[in-house]
This record gives C-alpha cells, structure tokens and sequence, in this order.
C-alpha cells in the first residue's frame, strides 16, 4: 500500500485561504480602522511571578483555570528555562502523575503515562493531536497544559487520563532578540535564537531556531544532532481580524535508549551507563507542522474562529533493542523465564539483541471553525462555545528485520520476519557497529487512515455572581482502516490482521458545577467522559476490531484558590477515573470487554511567590490503581498498571538572595512501580535533586544547572514489552547557559 501525503495541497489549504479572509476583512473595514496610524505599543516582560501559570491557551476552555472545573497544571517557560528543560519530557517532570515510556517496539519518541493510562495519541501542538512519533523539544514552546482526567468533548477519542497540549511561542508588538548557547559535562553543544520583528502597527513576524549536538546523558550511546526552525507571522493585532501562520520544522537524529532487560525481578544490576544498542544505531525524524488561525471578532461579545493545522512527521529508524537474557552454550542462546529466579554470576549471562527497524510515516490534516459568544437568556448568562472538526490522518510502517547469530546458531528460523541480530555479555556488552554478516529484510509493511468529523458545543450558565454550571456534549464520528502486507494471503490462525475497517460514533459528556464565593475560592464538582477505539492508533488485532470502543469516566471534586494578594495560586482535588469495558484476553486472538480499571486519586498543586524573591512551582499526586476486572487468561486481575506509582512528587523553588543573583533547586520523589502489567518485575522508588544558580542582568543570564546533584541511581522510564525494560536516568552532570538579549 503506497499512500501518497498531499502537502502540495495542505499548503494551499492552509495558507491561500487566511490570506485572501484577512484581505477581504482589512478592504470591508472601516476607513478610521484601515488608517490608525498607531496603537499602543505591548510590552511583553517577565513579571516578578514568574511560575504562575497564566491564562490557559485552549479556545475550548475559559482563560482563568478558576472557571476550568478540572485540574489543570501548566508549565511556562520561565520554570523550564529555570531548570534548564530542553525537552518535553524534561519540563513534564514537573507534572506529578505523568511518567514516562522508553522507545517501545512499535513506538518511537515521547511515550508518556498520565494518570496510570497510556496518553501516547494524547499530545497536542496548539490544540490539534500531535500523533507523530518523534522526540519533542522546548525551544519554540511558551508552556505545556497538561489537562487531567478524560476530555474526549474537548479532545475528541483518547484522553483517558489526560491530554498534553504544548503552546507555540507567537509573535508580539515589540523588537526582541534573545541568542542563548549551553555546554553540559556530557558534551551536549546547544544554541537558540529568538527574534521577534515588528513589522506594522499591527504585526510582527517572530522566527525561532534550535542546534544541538553531543550525548543527552551520562549513559552510553545516546548522542543527538538536531536541528529545528519555527517561523510566525501575526497580522491584525489588536483588530477585529487576526492572523497568525506558523510552522514548526525539525530535524532530528538520535540514539534510541531501549534501556535494560529484567532480572530476579528487577531491572538487571548492571553499571547505570551500560547501553545495549549499537553504535551505529539511529532515529532519523524530520517533522513539519504548519499552522493557521484566523481569528475575528463579530461583535465585543461574539468571536470566530478558524484553526487549520497539517501535521507530518517520517521517521527512519535503524534500532537494537535488548529482548530477553540468557546463557550461551553449544546450542547457542537459552534465555531466561522472566519469572524465574537465577542464582548464575552476572558474568556469565549473555543478553539478546532484537533488531527495531522501520521506516515511519505519519500525518495528519484538521481544520476547527469555533464560535463563542455571550447572550442573556431566561435571566441567566450563557457563555457558549459551539464548533466543527474535521480531520484525517494517515501512518505508513514499513518494517525491517536482521536475523543473526549466537556461539555460531541462529537465533531465529529462515523464515522468520521479526529479528533477533545477537546476543553480547550483559555486564559489558561493548557491541560496537551492527554485524556486517547480518543482512536486513523486508518485514511487514502496515497503512491505516482516518477520517473525523465531529461537532460540540459547551455551555457555562452563570445562575448569579457565585455560581457556575458547566456543560457540554460532542458527537464524534470515526472511520478507520488498516492493513498489514506481512497476512495480506489472509492466513488462517494468524493474529496479524489482513486488513480492517471500522467506523464508530460515540457522545462524549462534560458536566460541572463552581462556587466561587470571593474572586480568592473556587470550589467545583465535575464528570467526564472519554472512548477509545479499537483502531485509535490506526493498528489492529485480530479479535478486538469488531469490539466496541473502551469507555472511560472521571469524577473530580476540586478547589483552587489565589492567595497573597493573588501571587500564589494553590489546588487541590480527589477524583475517580475508570475504564469500564476495558478489553481483555481470553486466548489467542479472542477478546471481551469485560475489563475495568479503575484510579482513585488525590492531588495538590501551588505555584507562585511565595515573598519578595521567593518562587515556587509544586504539586503531588496519589494515585490508588488496580485492575478490578478481567479474564483469568489475561493475568493483570488485581495487578496495578505498569508505570503507575503510588506517590510522586515534584518541587522547584528559586530565591533571589543578592541583587542579580539566583538560587533554587528541588526534589522529583516517585515511589516503587512495576515494569509491566503482569506485576513480575518492580522498580524501586527513588527521589532526585537537581539545583540552579544564576546571575541575571537586564540584557543577559547565566545559569548554572545540576541534574541528579546526589548522582542518585534511578530508572527514569519504563517499557512493559519484553517482560519488562527499565531506562536508567542519567548520573550528576551539570550544564553552563548564557542568553543574551537585545
């Protein structure tokens, strides 16, 4: 299956359209508005409270979080340059309830739990799905909303523990440049540009760009070159038409880190820095995501709004992975059963190597039209927000295999179209380059597309000064297809599907209530609801297609106040999330809906000064989770979801002690988890120190960063397959920032 990406006509789509809207508005509007000579000139500056979270960016949400009745936790580009977050999974350490996958055999870059669910399609770039597999960094973000709890009437299908939208730096009334240059003790070369260019009265053009080169951490093999661009322009600021046109290029080329294999239960006891690739593996991604937004206020209680964004990401990844250890003798490899316990020395267990490469295409185009307005009704005020979806997205997988050797035996038949490329010692692999002898095939080659449509429509009745109801509805209609070269004969007993089609409606919910007492309280109540299809990710198995979607419900009862003269912002809520049809097992290729996975939790969060000079940006989260349903053939009844700790904590904290100077730092605590669903292979908790210091001037910073200050041995991020993997963080290292502005 070949299917071909329609950029040529994505591009006219989103370009030619805003531009001929913006020029028949400016021609129909009123002469005194065509020839303002000047407006008021916006000054964007760094306030003293600089951790608060600010006004939420989502058009389908109320601006102030108190009108939210949701946990929502933001992240802003003051604490991510402040503890020297380059990546989203880096600034997503400050979200307690989030952990974070490794490379996973099917999947590539971010992997991230929210709430102990999978939110892997649950990524969002200025309020569209960010799908595309590919390692995302923070140069052109001005935060990342992390919304909690299931939001399919905002978000469509997923969103079962939460969705993650990251928000693009825009342009602004004012001449600023700012160059930034870091160097880590691993080697780590990076530099920023951020040039922001008024243009008119009324636009400006903003262009940001990102290189870095050298080793990500301490441990081996994971070094990274890549490159990005993100230029914008924004017309009619301050009008009654905006515009703004943005995109996103990157370009990518890193070494995956597929972590290390289980042993007696836990992760192998290996040296932190050991890395079981080979040197000459690589992620190769290039990423384009182009924006439009056309914004346009029909009266000063009515606006329209119309967002278009094309998404595409090709990823070409060569990778080695380690699968399974064992010994080695004259019949070659014999691994080790993952529940087994093994008394042998560590030097003489071998670990085999499974190859991971595939050539990955994904994209993606959807187009919103919003309208909110304000009316009177009944004696009551509405704020109503009512829009359309549209969208289609595409995958193309076409996967490779490399079938060695070990002690001279093959580690898998002739015929076989999954890989295993060797096996090397497990305390000092040393692998090198990939075997020359070892020859790469073709394997199965997988294609699906999508198409949405959907329309919502949410109501805020204000029943006086106090009290507020929230409700809202959206119908989705979801069509999918997919197909799989390696069972296109249709072979019987296989549980690779052949191909597949599947179409879906379902109604999502989102209902509230909020007192607010005094503008400091803000108490809500609130339900969700959210569906997973079986097709989401657009792949299949052989038993689950003709299954209705996974349904998914969320009770929150929360409260949010705004203290010291409102420079702290505190939260606080206890909420229930359940999967009541998750679909379970019975045998090869045969599944129920009888499944319920049910997270009872309690979160906190404060962010803000707390005095002159002192900031601070904190939050912890319990999370209570348990498998309560599913077939005895499954194995997971009464087992906590992988990756899902009890406790996490997180908390940064910076003091101006001297004029100019700066220092801060602070813990992320998480308790013990398990590698896998089956609950065989436990992780320990650890708690990390990192620490900050700075000396700031009108025109420049230097930073000084230390990660894992105590060099504290820990397992950052974990992967379920192979009976459980477990990604080692890296040890202490440090990075020296200067950036500079004019």
């Amino acid at each position: 299956m070949d299917r071909r990406t329609p950029i040529a006509a994505a591009l006219i789509t989103l370009f030619a359209q805003p531009v001929t809207t913006f020029a028949q508005a400016t021609s129909s509007a009123p002469a005194t508005q065509q020839n303002k000579s000047s407006l008021p000139e916006i000054n964007v500056q760094a306030s003293q409270n600089d951790f608060a979270p600010g006004a939420v960016s989502l058009s389908k949400l109320p601006a102030d979080l108190r009108d939210v009745p949701q946990s929502v936790t933001v992240v802003n580009k003051a604490l991510m340059q402040s503890q020297g977050a380059n990546s989203m999974a880096e600034a997503l350490r400050n979200v307690s309830g989030i952990t974070l996958g490794g490379a996973e055999g099917g999947q590539i870059g971010n992997n991230v739990n929210l709430n102990g669910f999978s939110a892997r399609t649950d990524v969002y770039l200025d309020g569209f799905r960010d799908r595309g597999q590919y390692y995302r960094d923070t140069f052109a973000l001005d935060s990342i909303e992390v919304l909690m709890g299931p939001s399919s009437m905002l978000f469509g299908r997923g969103s079962t523990g939460g969705a993650i939208n990251q928000v693009t730096k825009k342009p602004f009334l004012k001449n600023q440049t700012e160059l930034t240059g870091s160097v880590t003790s691993n080697g780590l070369v990076r530099s920023t540009v951020d040039f922001n260019k008024v243009t008119s009265d009324t636009s400006a053009v903003r262009v940001l760009a990102m290189a870095q080169d050298g080793s990500a951490t301490t441990r081996d093999q994971t070094k990274l070159q890549d490159f990005g661009l993100a230029p914008s322009v924004r017309l009619g600021i301050g009008t009654p038409t905006e515009i703004t046109l943005s995109a996103l290029l990157q370009h990518n080329h890193d070494m995956p880190d597929y972590g290390v294999g289980p042993l007696n239960g836990r992760p192998a006891p290996v040296d932190r820095n050991t890395a079981y690739g080979y040197n000459d593996d690589h992620t190769d991604s290039d990423i384009a995501a182009l924006n439009s937004t056309i914004v346009h206020k029909l009266s000063p209680q009515t606006t329209l709004r119309n967002q278009t964004q094309f998404n595409y990401v090709s990823t070409k990844a060569v990778e080695t992975a380690p699968n399974t250890i064992g010994t080695v003798g004259p019949k070659g490899f014999t691994p080790l059963p993952v529940s087994a316990m093994s008394n042998l020395p560590l030097s003489s267990l071998y670990e085999r190597l499974q190859s991971h490469d595939r050539n990955i295409r994904d994209y993606s185009i959807f187009n919103q039209t919003e309208i909110s307005t304000t009316v009177m009704s009944g004696g009551y005020k509405h704020n109503l927000l009512a829009g359309l979806e549209l969208g289609h997205d595409g995958y193309d997988n076409q996967n490779f295999y490399r079938n060695g050797s070990c002690n001279g035996v093959p580690l898998t038949t002739a015929t076989a179209t999954s890989g295993f490329v060797a096996c090397v010692p497990l305390i000092n692999p040393n692998a090198g380059n990939s075997p020359t002898n070892v020859a790469s095939k073709a394997g199965n080659r997988a294609g699906g597309s999508s198409n949405t449509v959907a329309t919502y429509i949410n109501d805020t009745l204000e029943l006086n000064p106090y009290v507020k109801l929230v409700g809202g509805l959206r119908y989705d209609r979801f069509s999918a297809s997919i197909t799989n070269s390696i069972n296109s004969s249709n072979t019987a007993g296989s549980t690779t599907l052949p191909s597949a089609d599947q179409t879906i409606g379902f109604t999502s919910v989102r209902l509230g209530s909020i007192w607010q007492p005094d503008a400091q309280q803000s108490y809500y109540a609130s339900y969700g609801t959210s569906f997973n299809p079986s097709l989401e990710q657009l792949t299949g198995t052989v038993g689950q297609t003709n299954l209705a979607p996974e349904k998914n419900r969320s009770y929150e009862l929360g409260g949010k106040w705004d203290l010291l003269n409102g420079n702290l912002a505190l939260n606080s809520a206890v909420f229930q999330i359940q999967k009541e049809n998750a679909r379970s097992q019975i045998s090869a290729g045969v599944y129920s809906m009888d499944g319920t996975v049910r997270v009872n939790g309690f979160r906190v969060g404060a962010s803000g000064l707390l005095s002159k000079g002192l900031q601070l940006a904190m939050n912890y989260t319990y999370l209570d989770a348990k498998v309560v349903a599913a077939s005895a053939a499954d194995g997971t009844l009464g087992k906590i979801p992988a990756n899902t700790p009890r406790n996490t904590l997180t908390a940064w904290t910076t003091y101006e002690f001297a004029p100019r100077w700066e220092i801060g730092g602070g813990p992320v605590y998480m308790s013990q988890r398990y590698a896998s669903g089956a609950n065989v292979v436990s992780v320990a908790g650890y708690t990390r120190w990192d620490a900050t210091m700075a000396y700031k001037q009108k025109n420049y910073d230097v930073r000084l960063n230390v990660f894992n200050l105590s060099d504290k041995m820990y397992y950052d991020a974990l992967i379920p397959s192979d009976g459980g993997r477990s990604v080692p963080g890296t040890g202490r290292s440090a990075m020296l920032s200067v950036a500079y502005r004019f």
